[in-house]
């Protein structure tokens, strides 16, 4: 698995000589499935390119080792593939028995990124020498920005996953962390499995208590030592500014912005009214500051939380501060203290989907419907390396701990990547495109109050947010009928995508015979997902076609149930599939008419029943 920081971001060039990140550790975990009493089996590492400002490339060693230094790779590692710990938590919190997907599984780890960033042409050569090396699946916690993402055949991952696929290796990457706007989501090629993140039934509070007794919720988790006997000066940023510093970077506490001898000894609340300055650096702000205390007001990033170790934390929305803000203009002098972080069990509606999954449609190809699925990715207990470099990291009386909690789709890749060994582990002779049907169409649209799903905006969620819906590993384990992806097909994809049958043969080693380019046909690759770019409003019918192989009883017979969106007519033919011993695989055609749909976007589905299985198909069609 290729895993990265979760606010790294980067690009490459189309000779794929370098793919920069921010932020550091990268590691490539990948998973085979003998049975043995070794976990980690294997391990490289390789040297890494660093562009100079020249523009130059030097090649730098490795360092020597291929261990983890950041915990990035571990956690995720953990995730997919961790034995049982018992009695496991972070500090106390989500405290109980920790153990990955596929315990059972073992791991080989390729290190391929130094602190600076990482090779494109590393990373292939990595994924090249994994797939050598006989692994059976490959998971990448790492993406591109969504800004900067090259065509599939310019993309290293994309390339390397290609490679896999050829040789029967299914490849699981994170959907990326630009969420929520569209058009965000990265690693879209169809032969690789796009994971976006969900929260789970769990949450971390720290309560706000002000002089006047008022208590707000906020999220957040920090482990400091203030209490309710105690209260501190509030100030808001603002009010505080350093000299010459803009009041509008002093609220949101900019380094530099603010002045250092009004903040000491203080709970100071800040705005994050521009991104670009992370939770954690206004926190180390503060906390150089000498601050007891930090407020943040974000109303957009409350269900992911951040951890500020032993440094006093709490976040919340506007409409908390609106009423904390009344209370610092009209009290002469306002204090507050901020508690501990408390754990919420059996939190509710679980799964949201989180506000930072990049969402949908992808920016290369409208045609195939992406990301495929969600998992858990928001506060993710997991194996980490024990660090206390950061000051206040560590809680005051403990040692530093080894596991961590971490968000991020970094977190719900692993999700994927241990239900697909434990499907492998029971069926091994299931190909990734199998495998993968399996769990989507499987997936649940539902949450744990047994509504739809909805987003972190208390909106129902859709397919480019959450793919085809969260993963349910179990049924997954008997879907009744798969959609078999092969090699043929995205050989397809890419001809009609548009690229030349020179470029494609030289990325695969399939024969190549192109037929007609137009990137409408990318809808009939057999996909277990169906997207259509443009259908026109009262005109031509558009029919798609699909073809399922029976996995379940040989005798068995499905009949289709259609959810069409308001305005739009659907139909099947046939819509009545009988499987026998001879008849093992059967093709179907969906129509199509956008006879007085809204314009935009519509979602529906397509389900196959025969009394056991439920074999979902979600579709998404934007009308013109």
């Amino acid at each position: 698995m290729i895993s990265r920081n979760l606010t790294a971001t980067g690009h490459h060039s189309p000779s794929l000589t370098n793919v920069k990140k921010m932020q550091i550790d990268y590691k490539l975990h990948l998973y085979s499935f003998e049975k043995n009493y070794r976990k980690l089996i294997g391990a490289r590492y390789y040297n890494t390119q660093d562009t100079l400002n020249s523009n130059k490339t030097r090649t730098e060693g490795a360092k020597g080792s291929p261990r983890d230094s950041i915990g990035h790779g571990t956690h995720t590692a953990s995730t997919a593939a961790g034995v049982f710990v018992n009695n496991a938590s972070y500090y106390g919190l989500a405290k109980g028995t920790a153990r990955g997907g596929s315990p059972s599984t073992r791991i080989a780890a390729y290190k391929t990124c130094s602190e600076e960033g990482c090779s494109g042409s590393t990373i292939l050569k990595a994924m090249d020498d994994a797939i050598r090396d006989g692994v059976d699946i490959i998971s990448i916690s790492i993406g591109l920005s969504s800004l900067m993402q090259s065509d599939y055949l310019n993309d290293p991952i994309a390339i390397g996953a290609f490679h896999a696929e050829e040789r029967g290796v299914m490849v699981v990457c994170s959907a990326g962390n630009d969420g929520p706007d569209p058009y965000t989501v990265v690693n879209t090629a169809p032969w690789i499995f796009t994971v976006s993140a969900s929260n789970i039934d769990r949450n971390f509070r720290s309560a706000v208590v002000l002089g006047n007794g008022k208590t707000f919720q906020g999220a957040g988790i920090n482990f400091s030592n203030l209490t309710r006997s105690t209260m501190y000066s509030l100030v808001f940023g603002e009010e505080i500014a350093a000299k010459f510093a803009p009041t509008s970077e002093a609220r949101n506490c900019y380094p530099g912005s603010l002045d250092y001898t009004k903040v000491a000894g203080k709970i100071v609340v800040c705005v994050n009214d521009d991104p670009n300055i992370s939770r954690r650096i206004k926190k180390l702000v503060l906390q150089d500051a000498r601050a007891m205390g930090m407020i943040l007001v974000d109303e957009n990033n409350r269900d992911v939380s951040f951890d500020a170790g032993a440094f006093p934390f709490t976040e919340i929305g506007n409409l908390e501060w609106h009423q904390i803000l009344h209370y610092i203009n009209s009290t002469k002098n306002p204090t507050a203290t901020i508690l501990p972080t408390i754990e919420v069990p059996r939190y509710r509606p679980a799964p949201i989907v989180a506000s930072f999954s990049s969402r949908g449609p992808s920016s290369l190809t409208e045609n195939i419907l992406k990301p495929d699925v969600m998992a858990p990715g928001v506060a993710i207990l997991g194996a980490m390396v024990p660090k206390s470099d950061e000051p206040g990291s560590v809680p005051i009386g403990e040692k530093p701990s080894l596991f961590g909690i971490k968000s991020g789709t970094s977190m719900a890749c692993p999700h994927v990547t241990g239900a697909a060994a434990f499907i492998k582990s029971v069926h091994g002779r299931w190909s990734p495109s199998m495998i993968k049907s399996a769990l989507m169409t499987t997936a649940t649209t539902y949450n744990s109050m047994k509504k739809p799903v909805t987003n972190s905006s208390n909106y129902i969620a859709n397919p480019h947010e959450m793919g085809v819906g969260e993963i349910n590993p179990l049924k997954a384990l008997n879907p009744g009928l798969v959609f078999e992806t092969n090699i043929k097909d995205y050989i397809k994809f890419l001809c009609y995508y548009g690229y030349s049958k020179k470029i494609i043969s030289s990325v695969s080693k399939t024969n190549v015979t192109c037929p007609k380019t137009s990137q409408d046909l990318i809808s009939n690759i057999n996909y277990p997902s169906i997207s259509i770019q443009t259908l026109k409003r009262n005109q031509k019918v558009k029919m798609i076609t699909r073809t399922v192989t029976n996995v379940g009883a040989s005798n068995a017979t499905y009949v289709a149930k259609v959810h069409a969106p308001e305005g739009m007519v659907v139909n099947v033919y046939p819509n009545k599939l009988v499987f026998s011993k001879n008849v093992k695989r059967i093709t179907y055609k969906v129509s199509f008419y956008a006879k007085e749909a809204h314009g935009g976007y519509n979602f529906g589905s397509l389900t196959w029943l025969d009394g056991r299985h439920y074999v979902h198909t979600v579709f998404a069609v934007k009308v013109q």
